[in-house]
């Protein structure tokens, strides 16, 4: 008998249902058709085909494959004149399965030549105020030309090769066609003049020190370097505009560097002869340093660089350096360096945590640019993989974030007096953080950044809000004072609402090339970090959200991934369904804004409410063909009004509670719950971003509870859903996003009871009260 009530409901309420969609629909013209724009639509349409190259879990495939490019280079650097000269032997190896007409290297100093379109491309107009040194360069004279002279391209038996240059790409024609598995061994001879990164701008060059004559070197992009061929576009020859990074294939390096006898210098991979640059204390300074895993050892301290500044030695000497599996190389030489380093354990492995510094840098480079190199790197490797390489070294250049494999330039300069901010404190910290992290993305998960600059700056910006967090954890006392936590810049959500609710106009989908995006660096660095923060604190939790994570980067490390390649893994790995969030946050400039639009109190009664006696008059019903029923009352309705007149709502609960439970078992009824309330909340959705609801219920006593209703509450009405609330407790309150976690634009509609915020009269006339 009870399972034909239960069927009798069921199709009463479907009958209900479609009265209400009757009625509605009487109104309704009939609309055409239209394609699917749910916003859980899967990413089919805009992921390409799987195949033996990339596989649909976001894996390498059977038949991957990349390239290989290994160098060898003789650099030296004429610190009179500031150039710098190259001859390089690149040996390149073709792992596809394609034969190879030509092939094309990358002249990124070209961009810097006195003819480079880069300033062309620029619609600014005159700027209202400059720097002389801008002013000058831009109006009074021919400019700048850093850019490479190409004295000889030649075979390994030193015959030319045919080459064409279109601005920052050559392309070298081979005497035949390179076929899979076969070596082409070439070299370029070249120089440059360096420029003055400072005053000129730039992620290589020079800082000019007028006090004591000196200039600090950091070299990077310095060599013609090899384009990635790959299975997904060929060759990458976009050219180089400024802004967009670079992709690069990996290879073995070895380098020989000269400079003047008087220069410190370090660079990417292992010193092969370190005993011929060393002095015998800095032998003694370094062995002591590999054993010392809290302080960093000064290997040359602050008085040698200044006693260095004065001298100018006549001499030279050559460094040499031996990289294995790395995709680009870097260094940093002067004369003013102060040199530290300490040991980190990652893993099995020590690492060498270095920093080189002036004395402009001191004191705080020398309290912490090397902890924070440690630091990163512990954080790092328990995000992704343990760090492969035997260092990490931070340079201090003024102005300049940048990273390339084992090296990177960092700022934060204190004053002349050697007193800094917590500005300059912190902002040091933070990207001697970020750059060392690009050790991993993309010096090893090796992404396109020309194509995808959020693969490395989004990915590598979300771990930098981890690690910040670990290196005020590990180290307490780089917190001033009334800190109780890192104070992150970029990765909590509600730093990035003011980018996300703002003039559309101005805003593009993170999945756009760089170099074509609206504010740069929240689409590349701040957004992609935030929703991956999101993602892991919001969505799915940081267990599934980390291993999935290490997958990626586990598979990924020294490959080239792509955008999808990452989007499949996180799911493949975690067994959720994420291609609503990708497809909002990723391909969309929406944006979050879930409010409560609506919350009404219910009793229940055994009375026949007014949408049941209408659903029965329409189909020709009598009310006694019901079954027993539950009733909801609407608190303020008529129909609450009429049974408040009859009878109290509150004085019959005992009796209706009779009347439900004559219909279960004595057994049955013990697992019952009593509620004595009821609520009917609708949530509406300004904001176009589908995200989960975050609520928290606040009732009569004081106590609270939160409940997040997954994103999927939004898959079959995107503007507006509800929820019916049966509780013990009465409601006293109802907040959405309580902790400002999603990101959301505008919060004035999260409260219930609406919350009045005085406008800015009456806050004046409070203040002045």
């Amino acid at each position: 008998m009870k399972k034909l009530k239960y069927l009798f409901l069921s199709a009463l309420f479907v009958s209900v249902s479609a009265f209400a969609q009757d009625q509605t629909e009487e109104k309704k013209e009939r609309q055409p058709g239209h394609t699917n724009n749910n916003k859980f639509k899967q990413l089919y349409d805009e992921f390409s085909t799987p195949n033996m190259f990339r596989t649909a879990s976001g894996a390498p495939g059977p038949a991957y494959y990349q390239q290989q490019a290994d160098y060898k280079m003789d650099i030296e650097l004429d610190d009179e004149n500031a150039k710098l000269y190259g001859f390089e032997t690149i040996t390149y190896t073709n792992n596809s399965p394609d034969n190879l007409k030509y092939l094309w290297v990358q002249l990124d100093q070209n961009m810097r030549a006195r003819d480079s379109k880069t300033p062309l491309i620029q619609g600014s107009g005159v700027a209202p105020a400059q720097q002389i040194s801008s002013f000058t360069d831009s109006y009074m004279t021919d400019g700048f030309d850093g850019g490479f002279n190409i004295e000889a391209v030649t075979d390994s038996k030193g015959r030319a090769l045919p080459h064409m240059i279109n601005r920052t790409m050559m392309r070298v024609e081979l005497p035949t066609a390179l076929k899979p598995g076969e070596q082409f061994v070439f070299s370029i001879k070249w120089w440059y003049n360096i420029n003055d990164h400072v005053n000129g701008r730039g992620r290589s060059g020079y800082e000019y020190f007028p006090e004591d004559d000196n200039r600090a070197y950091v070299i990077a992009q310095f060599y013609p370097r090899m384009a990635v061929y790959n299975d997904v576009e060929g060759w990458q020859n976009s050219q180089f505009w400024g802004r967009d990074e670079f992709a690069l294939p990996f290879g073995n390096f070895e380098v020989n560097i000269t400079v003047p006898a008087d220069h410190i210098l370090d660079a990417t991979g292992k010193l092969t002869n370190r005993k011929e640059v060393f002095s015998k204390e800095m032998m003694k300074r370094y062995e002591q340093a590999k054993k010392s895993y809290d302080e960093p050892v000064l290997i040359v301290t602050q008085a040698e660089a200044e006693a260095a500044e004065k001298q100018r030695s006549t001499k030279k000497k050559t460094w040499k350096l031996y990289a294995e599996n790395v995709r680009d190389f870097g260094f940093a030489t002067s004369r003013k360096f102060i040199w530290d380093m300490m040991a980190v354990k990652i893993g099995n492995k020590d690492v060498m945590a270095v920093s080189m510094y002036p004395k402009e840098g001191n004191p705080l480079w020398e309290e912490w640019s090397t902890k924070a190199v440690a630091s990163t790197l512990k954080s790092y490797s328990r995000m992704t993989f343990d760090y492969p390489y035997h260092k990490a070294i931070s340079v201090h250049a003024k102005n300049q974030g940048m990273e390339y494999p084992m090296i990177c330039w960092n700022y934060g300069r204190p004053d002349e007096d050697g007193n800094y901010s917590d500005r300059v404190k912190y902002g040091m910290m933070s990207v001697i953080i970020h750059e060392v992290g690009h050790n991993f993305f993309p010096m090893i998960v090796n992404s396109d950044e020309r194509q995808w600059t959020w693969m490395d700056e989004g990915l590598n910006t979300f771990v930098q809000y981890v690690a910040e967090q670990d290196f005020a954890e590990w180290y307490p006392d780089c917190l001033s004072e009334g800190m109780d936590k890192y104070p992150s810049r970029r990765g909590p959500a509600a730093n990035i609402v003011n980018y996300m609710g703002g003039d559309q106009d101005y805003i593009a989908p993170i999945m756009t090339k760089g170099l074509n995006t609206y504010q740069f660096g929240n689409n590349a660095y701040g957004k992609p970090g935030t929703a991956l923060n999101i993602l892991r604190e919001t969505v799915m939790g940081r267990e599934l959200f980390d291993y999935a994570f290490r997958e990626y980067s586990q598979r990924w490390m020294f490959k080239h991934p792509t955008p999808e390649d990452f989007f499949r893994t996180m799911e493949d790995a975690s067994a959720f369904d994420l291609d609503w969030f990708w497809r909002g946050w990723f391909y969309t400039t929406d944006y979050v804004d879930i409010g409560i639009k609506d919350v009404k109190k219910y009793y229940v009664s055994s009375e026949p409410n007014k949408e049941i006696k209408d659903m029965v008059a329409q189909r020709g019903m009598s009310l006694s063909d019901l079954p027993p029923l539950v009733y909801m009352v609407e608190e303020g309705s008529e129909d609450f009004k009429e049974d408040m007149k009859t009878k109290s709502l509150m004085e019959s609960s005992t009796t209706l509670k009779e009347y439900i439970m004559d219909n279960f078992t004595p057994e049955e009824q013990k697992n019952l719950k009593e509620p004595k309330y009821f609520y009917n909340v609708t949530f509406d959705k300004p904001g176009g971003l589908v995200m989960p609801i975050i609520v928290e219920y606040t009732y009569a006593d004081g106590t609270s509870k939160t409940e997040t209703y997954p994103a999927q509450i939004w898959r079959l009405n995107d503007k507006e859903v509800s929820k019916a609330i049966a509780s013990e407790k009465e409601i006293v309150s109802i907040t959405v996003d309580p902790k400002l976690e999603t990101a959301d634009v505008d919060t004035s509609n999260n409260s219930w009871p609406r919350e009045e915020k005085a406008n800015e009269f009456e806050n004046f006339k409070n203040n002045k009260n």
